[in-house]
């Protein structure tokens, strides 16, 4: 049965591609949407990007026939811009407010009475990114869905990095006296990815373990090649900090991703292997460190003085980090440190646009605020010999259109999960204090 989709203004302008996510179905974009695109147009962010994006397809469509009146999609849909269903009588009486919302709301309205009416109705389904307008569509009797398509897994299939696995104690016993075991002779029904991490554990019950990695083949399980000894002062203080340092100080893994709850670590893990690599080992030229300017809570507006100066607020969480590494005792010490060094360069990610990085250790904080095209962006600019670290908590968005699997950290992390060049660790206990575990936990 074809169904009637109706799509919401933040749909497109989260992804330009949408149009082409609903198979043969007939999807509908009401007027007020174009409207609402036509005023995002010269924003020169992402939401001006995509809007742009659209806008520019919809021109390439309009050749091929009458938007109004409905033009085929090449994967058998049909494509409508909406001008005759705007009665928003009915929506009045729930809602009253003639706001944009509610106006398509009223479209789909329309369409699903419309539809009723014919012997063989198809469903009507309004998609749209924002919950208050799926309740609203519930509370009207429609059918409302989350745009579902850029999410590349169900939330309780996130890839963690590492699994744990009871063996028979003659497992662990082999892997002691070989230092390896074969992945084909464990006879798993689990699918490991390369460099993903396995604790394996008596199934006897025993507190006899052991700690592996799979290697970039994917064909054995290897010991951890690195000791557990002090990383520019920080040692591990748990079994996922240590396979993170695993990652962060492998030479042979350019991509490295760290999700984590806030207090796990993830910064202050990434700054001591970022600074061993390029202060004690001279691996890389330079440290770079960015994050994306996105506001918690309400903006605070434009901040005086000049780019360092405007920055070094969004910067902070950074040079905290920096100062507990180099155990400043006086405020403004890191800054001279810095300046002295000049191969730690912290930045905006908006400067990072358009430049190859070839040579350097990128620490990329704060991803889970990116969307997919802007970590694709971010992660093809790096240059030859260089590595790019992603960290961030998928649970703390301030992005409008993103969630916990639709955003870029999670995206990279599921679509490199079997690639050889990349390594992924999940943080799970917080180390920064008793205070700040119970919050992340409880709050």
């Amino acid at each position: 049965m074809k169904k009637i989709f109706v799509l919401d203004t933040n749909v497109l302008l989260h992804d330009p591609q949408a149009i082409f996510a609903f198979d043969d179905n007939e999807v509908i974009i009401p007027a007020v949407v174009l409207e609402e695109i036509d005023s995002k147009k010269r924003l020169a962010d992402e939401l001006g990007r995509n809007a742009r994006h659209v806008s520019r397809l919809l021109d390439q469509m309009r050749l091929t026939g009458r938007l109004h009146e409905g033009i085929e999609l090449d994967n058998g849909g049909i494509l409508k811009v909406e001008l005759n269903h705007r009665s928003f009588m009915r929506v009045q009486e729930m809602f009253g407010e003639m706001s944009n919302d509610n106006r398509i709301l009223a479209v789909a309205v329309n369409y699903h009475i419309e539809q009723q009416d014919k012997e063989e109705s198809n469903p009507v389904i309004i998609v749209s990114k924002d919950v208050l307008v799926r309740i609203k569509a519930d509370v009207l009797g429609l059918e409302a869905q989350d745009y579902k398509s850029d999410q590349v897994v169900a939330p309780s299939d996130v890839y963690a990095g590492y699994l744990t696995l009871k063996v028979h104690p003659s497992v662990i016993d082999e892997f002691y006296s070989y230092r390896f075991l074969t992945i084909k002779n464990l006879q798993m029904n689990t699918r490991l990815h390369p460099n993903e991490f396995v604790i394996l554990r008596d199934e006897m019950g025993t507190s006899k373990s052991a700690l592996l990695k799979v290697s970039q083949d994917g064909a054995r399980l290897e010991p951890l090649y690195l000791s557990n000894d002090p990383v520019w002062g920080i040692t591990a203080r748990n079994a996922q900090q240590r396979m993170a340092l695993e990652l962060l100080l492998s030479d042979d893994i350019p991509l490295v991703t760290l999700t984590g709850k806030a207090g796990t670590g993830k910064t202050l893990l990434a700054l001591a292997a970022g600074l061993m690599k390029v202060e004690d080992e001279h691996k890389y030229k330079k440290l770079l460190i960015a994050r994306p300017v996105v506001p918690m809570g309400k903006d605070i507006g434009y901040l005086p003085g000049e780019k360092d100066e405007k920055l070094r607020p969004w910067m902070q969480p950074i040079y905290d980090n920096l100062e507990y590494l180099f155990d400043t005792k006086k405020s403004g010490d890191i800054d001279k440190i810095l300046m002295g060094l000049g191969s730690i360069q912290v930045e905006a990610l908006t400067y990072i646009r358009g430049r190859s990085i070839p040579g350097q250790f990128i620490i990329i904080d704060e991803a889970q605020n990116l969307t997919r095209h802007e970590v694709k962006t971010i992660v093809s600019r790096v240059g030859e010999g260089s590595k790019i670290v992603l960290m961030g908590d998928p649970e703390q968005i301030d992005h409008p259109y993103l969630d916990s699997i639709s955003n870029g950290l999670t995206h990279i992390v599921e679509r490199f999960k079997q690639e050889s060049v990349s390594g992924h660790m999940t943080l799970e206990k917080g180390e920064r204090s008793k205070l700040a575990q119970l919050a992340a936990d409880l709050l």
